[in-house]
């Protein structure tokens, strides 16, 4: 896996995707390899290259990794921060002026998780402080005091807006599991260089939001999309790389809570979820991506962060719960993933293969959403991890 990172994944960013002309990374190549120099920067792509960059120079040490990180920190600072209103930008232009202004706050949670993880790998207090910044803004601005949970987006002032859709394939409701999850994630990342009472605070109530609110308690998949009031919304979806992705990461909430009675209430609901997951797995050991069970419809890509998270997520059951079919499970997605999913003549992944194994150039190779950060991850858990205990 360590080869794989540094060879395949954070090489070809290095080597392909850094914008020496107008700093920063560029915004997109094609799933056909085609590098255009005019896309747009993305705020998600931006802060997961950064958080990959960061995560790799503190287990590695490796000074390019530094300088990359470092390039994208300072990138993020310049251009995506909103100096007026507080917050980040949704996108720029590949000249780095403000492209998109809305104020979405699972883009502002993933630059709270590139900064968090900049200031694990160097202590850098700038970084700290914006962090901290938006940490303030979500709460300030997302946090719904009278219903509880986060909203999904505002204006750049702050204001209501109609459509806060993270993208066109999702639905149009205020709250999201997805939202959530990539809120619980930097604010559990953030509480280790920050052990604020506040921000301690709303991570015991995200933790419990996903077990009483988000957690369908009769099937024990999450479900995806809710009203105000948590009332659920858009019908009966079933993400099984998001079960399995939530499972692992409210799992690592809890424990870098480090409270003994919030993890007896999580631990046995992990299992549960990453157990419910395996609905969506292939006898290849792949994991398709989700399911409309009131329509019957199914998305059974194999999508490459579905796998990435596939490998974590069992991989973390086996560690702290001892079960071997999970450890399989883990080992068998990995396989698929190096037969299948590994580009090893362009470096980095393909976005997916289709159920009957073609191969998927339509969507990007690196993009808005296609960013060196399920895959890393990964590779950076199955290092760091101690499966020894």
């Amino acid at each position: 896996m360590q080869d794989v990172l540094e060879n395949n994944i954070l090489r070809f960013w290095l080597d392909n995707m850094v914008d020496v002309e107008h700093r920063g990374f560029y915004g997109q190549m094609t799933g056909k390899g085609e590098l255009r120099k005019d896309a747009d920067k993305g705020g998600i792509l931006s802060a997961r290259i950064l958080w990959s960059f960061s995560a790799a120079y503190r287990v590695l040490r490796k000074p390019e990794y530094l300088i990359a990180a470092t390039r994208m920190k300072d990138y993020i600072l310049e251009h995506f921060y909103d100096e007026e209103f507080g917050g980040t930008y949704w996108a720029v232009d590949y000249l780095g002026k403000p492209k998109d202004t809305k104020k979405q706050f699972y883009a502002i949670g993933f630059m709270i998780y590139g900064l968090s993880e900049y200031v694990r790998a160097t202590a850098d207090k700038e970084a700290l402080l914006y962090a901290i910044k938006l940490f303030e803004c979500i709460e300030e601005h997302s946090l719904d005091r009278e219903y509880n949970g986060y909203i999904e987006a505002c204006t750049r002032e702050w204001g209501e807006i109609a459509d806060m859709r993270l993208s066109e394939l999702d639905a149009n409701y205020p709250k999201s599991q997805n939202t959530h999850l990539h809120i619980i994630e930097p604010y559990a990342n953030l509480y280790r260089v920050w052990k604020d009472e506040r921000l301690e605070k709303a991570l015991r109530n995200i933790i419990g939001i996903f077990t009483d609110k988000i957690l369908n308690p009769e099937t024990h998949h999450l479900d995806l999309f809710f009203e105000n009031d948590w009332t659920r919304g858009a019908g009966h979806l079933e993400s099984y790389g998001h079960d399995i992705e939530c499972s692992w990461l409210m799992h690592e909430a809890a424990l870098v809570l480090d409270d003994e009675e919030v993890l007896r209430k999580v631990e046995p609901i992990v299992q549960l979820v990453a157990k419910a997951s395996e609905k969506g797995l292939n006898p290849d050991g792949s994991m398709i991506h989700e399911a409309n069970l009131d329509t019957g419809h199914v998305d059974d890509d194999l999508h490459w962060w579905v796998q990435a998270e596939t490998v974590v997520g069992f991989a973390n059951i086996y560690q702290y719960f001892g079960d071997e079919e999970a450890w399989k499970k883990a080992v068998g997605c990995w396989q698929y993933i190096k037969d299948n999913l590994i580009d090893y003549e362009g470096g980095e992944w393909f976005w997916s293969r289709h159920k009957d194994g073609a191969l998927n150039t339509v969507d990007d190779k690196a993009g808005f959403w296609k960013c060196p950060y399920h895959n890393s991850r990964m590779c950076l858990e199955i290092i760091e991890r101690d499966f020894n205990r």
